[in-house]
Formats: C-alpha cells, sequence, structure tokens
C-alpha cells in the first residue's frame, strides 16, 4: 500500500514516485496550494496539491486534521527559503499525483499539531490519539529497543528467558494481592504475582542455572508517579555466583543499556552501606548529583534549653540534623515557609533555620529565631562544625529518626533543584549493607526487602538478634532512582524458617503458605540470588519523562483506573453467581 515511511524521505529520493499512508497532521492553504504535513510512525513529510490535479486537489480541500490518507506523488527539493532545517524531511516536499482518504476522522480531543496542554484524563481515556504524538510514539520504541538490548546482553551471557505463572498462590511480600476467584475451585482464589521470586528460586532449585524473564508483576498498593498496580520488570536469578559477581554482571547490563541507547558511560558504580546512606543524605537511594549533606549534631544539643533539640539529642530512637546550604541565605522567608509545609507531609513538627549573613560576625552575623535559645559556645561550635559560610543557610531535622531521615532527605531533594545545585549527567552507585528487618507500626518485625532475603550471620545470631542483623541485599541507585533490587536468597530450609519465625510466622503456617518453597529448598537447592529491575522506571529516566505513565502504552491512573476501558467494571449477577461470590451493600453516603 505505501512503497516509503515519511520520516525516511531525504534528497536522495528526489525525482522518484513514492506512495505515502499516514494521518494528517496539519493542513495549510495558502493561495490555492494546500499543504499536507502527513505523518507516521517514523515522521513528518510535507505534501503539495496544486489545481493542476483537479480530482486530488478538491479531496485535499476536505480532508481534516488526523484522516487516515494515501498519498502518490513526486519528492522534489524544496524552493529556495522554504527549507526547514527544524524538520527531519525539511530539505524535500512530495508534489502531490493523487489523494485517497483511507478513513475520516471526526474532530479529536487531543491537538497533534500544537503544544496545548491537555489533561492526563483526556490522554488516557483516548489513549491512541495521544501515543500518535512523536513524543509519545518514541518512548514507545525506545522502551522496545532497550528491552531488545537487555534480551540480547541476558542471552549472551547465558541467562534463559523462562515464563512464569500469573495465577499463582497469594504470599506476603510487602503489598496488597490482586485476588481471582476461582470458578473451579469455589471459595478459593488465585493471587496475580506481586513478582515471579519463588518461581525464580525454583528454578534454580530446577538447576536452570540462569533464569530471566521481562515480567508483569501486580501490587494493589497506593499509587504515585512512579507506581503502577500492573508494571513491568527485567527479572533475573543466577545460581552459584555471590552478591560481587552479580552486581558485575547488572552493571555491565546497564552500562551496556546506556552506552547503546544514549551515548552514555556510566563509568564505575561506588558501593554504599544503607547506614552510611540514611546518615549522610536520609534516604537509601541517595542522589550523588546533589553535593548537600545532613550532618548529626546530636552531641551539641544535648544539654542546651531548646527542648525541640534536646529532647531528640537525648532519645537513642532519634536524631538531630543540620542540613547546609550554599548561598541560600537569598531564600525568603515565604519559601521557608513553603518548605516548612513541605517537611510536614513527612510528619515533621516544623523547620528551624538560621541564616549565615556574616560569618565573620560571629553570633551577630547570624539571622533565626532559634538563637536566642542556644548558648553562643553551641552556635560557633555548630558553625565550625558545618564549615559554614557567608550566604548559606542551616535547616534543621530535630525528632525521631525516621521522620527526620524522610522529611530533611526529602527537603535535600527540593532545596537544590530550586536552587539550581543539580549536576548534570549520571551518578549510580550500590546500596549494601541493608537491615534484615525493620520495626513496624504494631511493634512486629517486618521484612526491610523480602523475607527470602538471606541473612550476613547465622540462623543462632539471627535469633538472637534479628535488629542487628544484616542482609546480602544490594540495591542499584541511579540519580535519586531505585533501578533495582537484589539480594542473595535463602538456600536453606533451616534457615528459611528461622526468617519465617522472626517474622511470626509460625511452623504450622509457614507450611501452609510456603510448603512448596521449603521442600524445593530442602532437595538440594544451590545458592542463588538475583535482581529485579524495574523497566517501566528505567524507560522513564533515560527518556527525561516525569512519570512511568508516559513510557507505558496503557497505564492506569493514580487511582488504578483505566480511563480507556473504563476499568475495573461491574460484572453480572450470573458471574457471580458462578464464582461463588456475593455483593455487600454498600451503605447510603452521609448527608
Amino acid at each position: 500500500m505505501r512503497s516509503h515511511y515519511c520520516g525516511e524521505l531525504n534528497e536522495t529520493f528526489v525525482d522518484q514516485e513514492v506512495e505515502l499512508c499516514g494521518w494528517v497532521h496539519r493542513r495549510r492553504d495558502h493561495g490555492g496550494v494546500i499543504f499536507l504535513d502527513v505523518r507516521d510512525r517514523e515522521g513528518i513529510a510535507q505534501v503539495v496539491y496544486d489545481p493542476d490535479t483537479v480530482e486530488s486537489f478538491a479531496i485535499a480541500e476536505g480532508v481534516r486534521n488526523e484522516f487516515v490518507i494515501k498519498v502518490t506523488g513526486i519528492v522534489r527539493l524544496r524552493p529556495e527559503g522554504t527549507v526547514n532545517n527544524d524538520m527531519g524531511t525539511g530539505q524535500i516536499e512530495v508534489l502531490g499525483k493523487q489523494l485517497e482518504v483511507l478513513n475520516a476522522a471526526n474532530t479529536p480531543p487531543i491537538q497533534l499539531d500544537d503544544h496545548s496542554e491537555v489533561g492526563e484524563e483526556i490522554r488516557l481515556r483516548y489513549r491512541y490519539i495521544d501515543l500518535r504524538r512523536p513524543e509519545m510514539a518514541d518512548r514507545l520504541r525506545f522502551r522496545s529497543k532497550v528491552t531488545n538490548t537487555v534480551r540480547n546482553f541476558l542471552d549472551d551471557n547465558g541467562f534463559v528467558d523462562v515464563e512464569t505463572p500469573l495465577l499463582t498462590k497469594a504470599t506476603p511480600e510487602g503489598a496488597r494481592d490482586y485476588l481471582v476467584p476461582s470458578r473451579t475451585h469455589p471459595n478459593k482464589f488465585f493471587a496475580l504475582p506481586q513478582s515471579p521470586q519463588l518461581f525464580k528460586q525454583i528454578l534454580m532449585a530446577a538447576g536452570m542455572d540462569r533464569y530471566y524473564q521481562i515480567a508483569k508483576c501486580f501490587r494493589d498498593e497506593d499509587l504515585r508517579a512512579d507506581r503502577q498496580p500492573e508494571f513491568t520488570q527485567i527479572d533475573v536469578e543466577t545460581s552459584f555466583m555471590n552478591e560481587e559477581q552479580i552486581m558485575t554482571v547488572m552493571e555491565q547490563l546497564i552500562s551496556e543499556v546506556f552506552k547503546s541507547h544514549l551515548d552514555v558511560d556510566l563509568g564505575s558504580f561506588p558501593q554504599m552501606s544503607h547506614a552510611e546512606a540514611m546518615q549522610r543524605f536520609g534516604s537509601d537511594k541517595p542522589d550523588l548529583r546533589i553535593d548537600l549533606e545532613l550532618v548529626d549534631i546530636a552531641d551539641l544539643m544535648q544539654e542546651v534549653d531548646f527542648k525541640v533539640f534536646s529532647g531528640p539529642a537525648n532519645d537513642e530512637q532519634s536524631r538531630v540534623v543540620a542540613l547546609r546550604v550554599p548561598q541560600g541565605a537569598s531564600i525568603s522567608r515565604k519559601v521557608i515557609d513553603d518548605y516548612t509545609a513541605f517537611v510536614a507531609i513527612y510528619g515533621a513538627k516544623g523547620l528551624a533555620w538560621v541564616k549565615v549573613n556574616d560569618i565573620d560576625a560571629g553570633i551577630e552575623g547570624l539571622q533565626s529565631p532559634i538563637l536566642k535559645f542556644m548558648p553562643e559556645q553551641v552556635v560557633a561550635t555548630l558553625m565550625q562544625t558545618l564549615k559554614a559560610e557567608t550566604g548559606d543557610i542551616i535547616f534543621f531535622g530535630a525528632d525521631k529518626s525516621k521522620i527526620v531521615n524522610e522529611a530533611l532527605g526529602a527537603l535535600r531533594i527540593k532545596v537544590a533543584e530550586d536552587l539550581g545545585q543539580v549536576r548534570d549527567g549520571w551518578a549510580p552507585l550500590w546500596v549494601v549493607d541493608f537491615p534484615m528487618f525493620e520495626t513496624a507500626s504494631d511493634g512486629s518485625l517486618t521484612s526491610l526487602h523480602h523475607p527470602f532475603t538471606a541473612p550476613a550471620c547465622d540462623a543462632e545470631q539471627l535469633a538472637a538478634n534479628p535488629l542487628a542483623a544484616l542482609s546480602r541485599a544490594y540495591d542499584m541507585v541511579l540519580n535519586g532512582t531505585e533501578l533495582g533490587g537484589g539480594s542473595i536468597r535463602i538456600n536453606k530450609p533451616e534457615m528459611q524458617q528461622e526468617v519465617f519465625k522472626v517474622l511470626g510466622i509460625d511452623e504450622e503456617e509457614a507450611r501452609e503458605k510456603f510448603g512448596f518453597l521449603l521442600d524445593a529448598l530442602s532437595f538440594g537447592c544451590p545458592p542463588h540470588g538475583g535482581i529485579a529491575f524495574g523497566l517501566d522506571r528505567l524507560i522513564m529516566l533515560m527518556t527525561g519523562a516525569t512519570s512511568i505513565r508516559d513510557v507505558i502504552a496503557f497505564p492506569k491512573t493514580q487511582s488504578a483506573a483505566c480511563p480507556l476501558t473504563d476499568a475495573p467494571g461491574s460484572v453480572s449477577g450470573k458471574q457471580l453467581g458462578e464464582l461463588n461470590i456475593r455483593l455487600r451493600e454498600q451503605a447510603p453516603a452521609a448527608q
């Protein structure tokens, strides 16, 4: 039906007859000559119709944006003065000889020929039109190419692509499962997998040695810009390799992806312990392009009269930190108030600050409402500790460690972005030595990663002091985003039972939920480990998109709905009856 794509035409095609198919991107009528910009997957070509081609000219007069057309014409150089260097085909145009309308189009709700802002709800409802936009189509094609590079790399390194089930058993992996009722097993449910974790471990027990999968995963959790209820991950598992060996191969994979598609050399991947990352940056995924760091000052604040500082300074579960921002004294009081509201999102009760107007003038050169509560010698020591300079501002966090880390860690990034203190480029690293467990709000212990992660200690040490145990886990971080997380797994049933015990899962429950895994571990399961990269997040980073919804063909909204298909939707009473399901009456809304 067509001889060429629009975007591939150039000067080498001059005087050739071509047949193009695509959408009318823009129509212009200039003094009796009609210009049609025709768009397809590869780009846009300008087609000219003059009144000499009577029939085609009449058709061209009637076409509108997004009509699907077929063009036959002769490629020629554009007249002098009309060359468009901003357009890939801007040196040439096509003199139209024939024109066929393959399908007319209603006026689209999304205009593709300008930069008008359209709400995301409209974009997702009419996704088939939104995806016609060149930037959206380019992202999907980029995603396809990256996925191909990943597959080729893993194939070349001996990994085998194995598909794992989408209908499986509900297991506790940190988020709510999507449940699927079974018609053939009344009152029982499948679960959509949060990850292929257990199946890939079983593949290691089966002797597969090296596995990978571009896997669909599902989590029924609260959403934000980098979360979706269904998402894609690059899932990898391998036997007889330790964490250093796995990290080396995965560095090579990600480095090849960036080199092949962005011509970027990521260089070396430094390693940083989880404890150091939290202490210096308040985050387990620090953005190393930002030089700002948190500095612990609890030792200076233990005796001050300012209870906001001295209270947390004398509490082992709390932190008092300072964040020095070079040349931040110009920040207005209004912006400081905005930052105070910002840290409140993370539970902070306020945001203390000091402006350094003149470091040489001592306390007289400082500006802050908190200075009256602090001895002059403490303030002087604080300025020396922080290496403060004239023109700086210092922000403070004092609260439970979790609140301080989250609030000041987030403020560090926001202030750096606002003041242009984020360096260009890419800053990869590995975060290692994670704690095995963390304390939940009810006082119970939960896995920081997942309950199949191997501890760095033996079972006796784990049982004696689980909160002190470190895991053999590793996260790859890039520019403040976690690209992937992995670990060496537990490969012995005794250790797995011990971890379950720490998590409050008794032997009976462990057998009920994980008996198949425990059995697999008991029949000679080799040492193994792996990693999973978020493909959507990787593509978002590489393309500069602000949301993973812009790199997924058919994403859900932040409320986990699909405006295109209007899913989720109701089902008939007959279907519910076949599944032995009865719906509860919804309580009437309060008046």
